[in-house]
């Protein structure tokens, strides 16, 4: 086809029309963010009203489609021309066109690091099956990241796919062999759920959920094993900054729960783009 030829044949071109895609996906990560959670409140709500012999109570269709988006301050109805990714939110100085509410910057926040990320992915990679494989971990580890943000959760949802999706896509060795990818899912859930035992055993405490449990697994799918300590290393080094940061500036106390999704899933995003060359150096200097 002439347009795939063309993305091979010029590479800015192909970039390009990643970004747009992508800011659109943006776009989509934001409904996926602020929907799947409260549509997974509902399921647990009816299943449990079912399990208690109870009518579960009537409530109106809510998935990622339906209903429409609005702004949550007026109701009003977002049209397609104030759904453009970025430019509406600038265009509309972000306030909503009909009641001047603000708008949250996460949501251009959000278009913009999808859109940011994917381009970097596409010139990293090329126009390849790697490039479409890595975009979609990518923009899974940013819905997971800001989901675990907002609600300290990380949806089976995703993060249960993305691992069978990993080791699928390491049936041809896209970015390490199946064994690495098989070893790397086990280990990856392993190493932190014994460090969740160790740390509760030890404290009387819960030190992280399940669901990270299921994340490093995933990113393990992927990336595979030589890549997990990549991972542990960013995430902790980054999650132990970002903790005191916020107990020295922030004043915030020393036992308030931090997600570590985020973090995780930064550690990810690293292993994927930089994860050789940082073992070569390491293993080069020790």
């Amino acid at each position: 086809m002439p347009l795939l030829h063309a993305f091979d044949a010029y590479p800015a071109f192909f970039v390009t029309a990643v970004v747009v895609l992508s800011l659109a996906i943006g776009s989509f990560l934001n409904v996926v963010i602020h929907r799947l959670p409260k549509m997974l409140e509902r399921q647990w709500r009816a299943e449990l009203a079912e399990f208690e012999g109870r009518e579960p109570a009537a409530a109106p269709r809510y998935n990622l489609v339906v209903p429409r988006s609005q702004c949550p301050a007026c109701g009003h109805p977002i049209g397609a021309l104030e759904n453009i990714p970025l430019v509406s939110y600038l265009v509309l100085g972000g306030k909503c066109a009909a009641c001047k509410a603000r708008i949250s910057p996460r949501y251009p926040l959000v278009e913009a690091l999808t859109g940011a990320l994917s381009g970097y992915i596409a010139w990293r990679f090329g126009f390849s099956w790697t490039t479409a494989a890595a975009l979609v971990f990518a923009w899974a580890m940013i819905a997971l990241a800001f989901i675990d943000l907002d609600t300290f959760y990380l949806p089976d949802d995703i993060t249960l796919p993305l691992a069978w999706a990993g080791l699928l896509v390491n049936l041809s060795g896209v970015f390490t062999t199946l064994p690495s990818a098989v070893i790397g899912a086990a280990a990856g859930y392993l190493v932190l759920w014994a460090v969740y035992w160790a740390y509760k055993l030890a404290t009387g405490r819960e030190g992280m959920g399940y669901g990270d449990f299921k994340l490093l697994a995933a990113i393990g799918a992927w990336l595979g094993w030589k890549m997990l300590p990549v991972v542990i290393l960013v995430s902790s080094f980054v999650g132990a900054v970002v903790g005191i940061a916020l107990i020295v500036i922030a004043r915030r106390g020393r036992h308030v729960p931090i997600p570590f999704g985020p973090y995780l899933a930064l550690g990810g995003l690293v292993a994927l783009l930089w994860g050789e060359p940082l073992v070569n150096l390491y293993l080069s200097a020790v």
